[in-house]
């Protein structure tokens, strides 16, 4: 089954989710944004990357901010840069260009998968639109300096599915999650909005704030 146009979710919607399913409803669903020292650095680090020149390095051709779409996941957004690689197709004996999508992010690696899965997605989203297949990509961390390889294997891929139909669930019930106080909460931009030693079962930041002022 696939998504209609209309039903398109932001791609980048599935870090959100993986980080904190109350965070990705408060800016998905209640439309709120607060930025902090490191999502200023991450926009700013992408802002960068996405106004550079496409260039071609030999055997490596590199397109900057290309927009991606899958109807499978519903969902849209864009790569920071796809290089193109010159690979020879054994099947045509003829030479291709094989997508390999790399993201950057301004921090250093992590544990979780979630910027894996985003990335994944992306692949998911240049295979649906080229029709080739995309096995691989990677991950730049600004912090590090480092770049990390991703091999899109089955398990990495169904996680990525799996996420993607979470995040249109939680869309499609238009309820907020109650927020789950923890200590990734500490670093959050929305912490100060979020409120979670405050609110407790409150689902609603917008909810929570009528409820102040009819108490007044």
């Amino acid at each position: 089954m696939n998504f209609s146009e209309e039903d398109l979710l932001p791609l980048s919607a599935l870090q959100h989710l993986l980080f904190c399913e109350r965070q990705c409803a408060l800016i998905h669903l209640e439309q709120m944004w607060q930025e902090n020292l490191f999502t200023a650095e991450g926009r700013i680090m992408h802002d960068r990357v996405h106004k550079a020149d496409s260039e071609s390095r030999g055997k490596i051709r590199l397109e900057l901010g290309v927009s991606l779409r899958s109807l499978r996941l519903g969902l849209v957004g864009q790569a920071d840069v796809v290089e193109f690689h010159k690979i020879q197709d054994s099947a045509s004996r003829s030479s291709i260009w094989r997508p390999f999508p790399v993201e950057y992010k301004r921090g250093k690696a992590k544990k979780e998968n979630w910027d894996r899965v985003q990335l994944c997605a992306q692949a998911i989203c240049l295979e649906e639109m080229l029709g080739v297949d995309v096995p691989q990509g990677a991950l730049f961390y600004g912090k590090t300096r480092r770049r990390r390889d991703v091999v899109f294997d089955d398990s990495l891929r169904e996680e990525t599915s799996e996420t993607a139909n979470r995040l249109h669930r939680l869309i499609a019930s238009g309820s907020t999650p109650a927020p789950v106080y923890s200590a990734r909460c500490e670093h959050c931009s929305f912490l100060d909005l979020c409120m979670p030693k405050t609110m407790g079962g409150n689902k609603s930041v917008q909810g929570y704030l009528q409820t102040i002022i009819k108490s007044l």
